[in-house]
């Protein structure tokens, strides 16, 4: 008999589970062998919330010396929690970084290759349908760009090909407020009925025209804190994907946050919004009783475009799209009261595909084994605990032509086939300034054959061979709205 494709995902996700290892930590009591997952009264169990901008650069942020800019709730955030002065998004452009923050493995695992190609798969186990089967509401708002939201007509830049068609409520999330792909960070009279992408809430559920006006950001957070209120209010654990379009293009923005630049005003202005709303949502966590008990990340997609309307500032070697540390070293913070008692800048490489093990460690459980299920990503609970110095296993990368592998100390990089690896020290060079490539040459070795052993995985386990990288992500163009 033929399964449907709910049926699939529901065999799937089941064998996920039997995969799973039962640990010895749990997010306030230890679990033994045998209890499953969510054991924990739903009183107890960990809120989890995951918010991220979009070409938001590591220097984006007045906590790391931005000399303008102005993100006091953010600042906030740093000097209370973790600080991750090396975090890492999962690639340099955004769809494949979104898939890493919800699966644990490398876009080149599940197929999305670059932004605006690939979508999620049947096959792929989100963070949400995990936490969704054992007893969590979720929802998703903001940008998806995972894959198409209709099947009817053009939106955004999936057209009307149901073959992408890959929303948030296929993926395991009962609530959406949420877009195909980019859309302006400022919303002005007439410009949503133009624009050609819309907010969707559920299957061919499209956003009317009178609910969308003025910051992007407040929109968003106008759908997540009622989301996050109804779950509070139930005392039902969740998971809120809070997913900011700015400072993506097309950068605009109003008064008043306007009002306080005298140059990039719109770019500015549209980081203020958001980091405005981080300061409203944590004062509503504060409100509701539920701050203690909630993990709030922060990250960014990748590193800043870099034009006229939107600057961005790296403070590294490198932009979006480029796997130097300025196309993937991002803004990074995790606020989490009840396990983190005092502020710390943490120097260990982390990357967003910690997210998923991270989660699943805080309830109790271990990722499969890498023979069942590779991930890319590792458990973070040890570093939170203060008891990781040391990454157990590097950051891989490959994006277009492009290939590095960050480890605790060096990096290698190479630009495409025809160029050979580079070779630098992160912990002295940050900046990738200084080629160590002759001077080191066992080092080189050893990280490339360590980066070679990684593509074969990819390749073995790749969920999307039939819809391998196009001819722009092979090149290293992209898309217009990644």
């Amino acid at each position: 008999m033929r399964l449907s494709k709910h049926s699939k995902k529901l065999e799937y996700t089941a064998m996920f589970h039997r995969s799973l290892c039962v640990g010895a930590i749990a997010a306030g009591s230890a679990l033994q062998p045998g209890v499953a997952l969510g054991a924990d009264t739903n009183d107890s169990k960990t809120n989890i919330i995951l918010c991220m901008t979009d070409d938001q650069g590591w220097g984006d942020v007045g906590y790391n010396g931005h000399s303008v800019l102005k993100t006091p709730h953010l600042d906030q955030m740093a000097r209370e929690g973790l600080r991750f002065d090396r975090w890492y998004a999962g690639a340099p452009v955004c769809s494949p970084t979104r898939g890493s923050c919800l699966t644990g493995r490398h876009p080149y695992r599940y197929g999305i290759f670059f932004a605006n190609v690939g979508f999620m798969k049947k096959p792929e186990i989100t963070l949400a349908e995990v936490l969704k089967s054992q007893g969590y509401t979720t929802g998703h708002f903001g940008k998806w760009h995972l894959g198409s939201m209709t099947k009817t007509g053009k939106d955004g830049h999936r057209g009307e090909n149901s073959e992408v068609y890959s929303p948030p409520w296929d993926n395991g999330f009962d609530v959406c407020f949420s877009t195909e792909s980019k859309v302006p960070t400022w919303w002005y009279p007439g410009v949503y009925d133009t624009f050609g992408a819309r907010y969707w809430t559920g299957p061919e559920q499209a956003v009317p025209t009178e609910e969308i006006n003025g910051d992007d950001s407040k929109l968003i957070m106008d759908r997540a804190l009622p989301f996050i209120r109804q779950a509070a209010g139930s005392k039902t654990p969740f998971l809120s994907v809070i997913w900011f379009h700015a400072p993506h293009a097309p950068v605009s923005c109003g008064p008043p946050y306007t009002d306080m630049y005298t140059t990039n005003q719109s770019y500015y202005g549209c980081l203020t919004a958001m980091d405005e709303q981080m300061g409203r949502l944590r004062k509503e966590l504060k409100t509701l009783g539920i701050e203690e008990n909630t993990m709030l990340w922060f990250s960014s997609d990748n590193g800043p475009e870099g034009n006229e309307s939107a600057p961005g500032e790296t403070k590294f070697r490198g932009r979006k799209r480029s796997l130097y540390e300025g196309g993937v070293r991002v803004p990074g913070l995790l606020v989490w009261p009840a396990r983190i008692k005092e502020h710390r800048i943490v120097t260990v490489p982390c990357s967003t595909s910690d997210y998923f093990p991270t989660v699943l460690e805080a309830l109790g459980y271990r990722l499969p084994e890498a023979s069942t299920r590779p991930y890319d990503g590792v458990s973070l609970l040890p570093l939170i605990d203060g008891k990781m110095s040391q990454r157990p296993k590097p950051v891989a990368f490959e994006s277009a032509k492009q290939l590095a592998l960050v480890d605790n100390q060096y990096k290698i990089y190479r630009k495409d086939e025809q160029s050979s690896y580079e070779l630098y020290d992160l912990v002295a060079d940050p900046q990738e300034k200084t080629n160590l490539a002759e001077k080191h040459p066992k080092v080189l070795a050893d990280m490339i054959a360590t980066l070679e052993d990684w593509r074969r995985s990819c390749a073995k386990s790749n969920l999307g061979q039939d819809y391998g990288p196009t001819e722009h992500s092979k090149t290293g163009t992209t898309a217009a709205g990644d």
